[in-house]
């Protein structure tokens, strides 16, 4: 065993990963070593392990988290290299909408007029909806959306009640890597539905709101900030009082959609103003 193996440092070295980097990993149960002193607690990594660790030193250069690099390593073969790409395509569509956002952070602080963004009215009739509500930061939002809106469709079902417009995620507070502001999830129906555990039943007041609509190229966590902004500034230069927390509404298509097609709206109710 010891003639097969080397120490955590050795590994180390011949991987450019740290001791503390692998202890991590130990603990997340991505590179377990291949055996640990019972008395010292020893770790030593045999040939397997240290081939994981080479590929899991790659993946951390491209920034990949370590759920997603422990889904790629435990794929089958011929699946490893589609799982890199889809993660590869989606840190390129990140940074597409971060430079967007640059260009209108670079607006708003040169004082210049915002026009990357259609602003546009609309009423919305009052409307019963089942909800569910948590609170996430941004690194498990995305997960719970999916969560949500799949927990109440799965309601809607089982009651045989309809769907009678689209989802949407009503942002409470603010969402980002150091704030769970809390995040309710919606889904209107006309159908008579009842709560249950964490599925909440609610009526939503009529109300007028602007909005700006989305393609699916538009739609990244990146560019989600500088969207809602452009919403709220709208607002601000009309005059007008929002009524209510921002929204996101999220139309059936966004799963199959090309790049340029509408598939979700940013959405603000108010109280109209005195316009100049």
């Amino acid at each position: 065993m010891q003639e097969q193996t080397i120490t955590i440092g050795e590994l180390a070295a011949a991987t450019r990963l740290s001791p503390k980097a692998l202890r991590l990993y130990d603990a997340r149960g991505l590179l377990p070593p291949a055996h640990v002193a019972p008395r010292t607690g020893l770790r030593r990594y045999g040939p397997t392990q240290v081939e994981r660790a080479r590929h899991i030193a790659l993946l951390r250069a491209l920034g990949m988290p370590l759920a997603r690099i422990a889904a790629v390593l435990d794929a089958d073969a011929a699946d490893r290299v589609p799982l890199l790409d889809a993660y590869w395509h989606e840190q390129a569509r990140t940074h597409a909408a971060r430079r967007a956002t640059v260009t209108y952070t670079r607006a708003v602080l040169a004082g210049r007029p915002q026009t990357m963004y259609e602003i546009a009215e609309r009423d919305i009739p009052e409307q019963k909806v089942l909800s569910i509500q948590r609170h996430v930061n941004a690194a498990h939002l995305p997960a719970f959306l999916a969560e949500a809106a799949e927990l109440l469709l799965t309601h809607l079902r089982h009651a045989n009640a309809r769907l009678s417009g689209p989802l949407f995620a009503v942002y409470h507070g603010l969402v980002d890597d150091d704030s769970e502001g809390p995040v309710e999830v919606c889904a209107p129906t006309d159908s008579p539905v009842e709560p249950a555990g964490h599925i909440g039943v609610r009526i939503e007041a009529a109300h007028r709101e602007a909005y700006t609509a989305l393609t699916k190229r538009d739609d990244a966590p990146a560019s989600g900030a500088a969207v809602h902004d452009a919403v709220g500034a709208w607002l601000a230069s009309h005059r007008h009082t929002r009524s209510a927390s921002n929204r996101e509404v999220y139309y059936p298509n966004w799963a199959t959609a090309e790049p340029g097609e509408h598939v979700m709206d940013v959405a603000v109710p108010f109280h109209p103003g005195s316009a100049t």
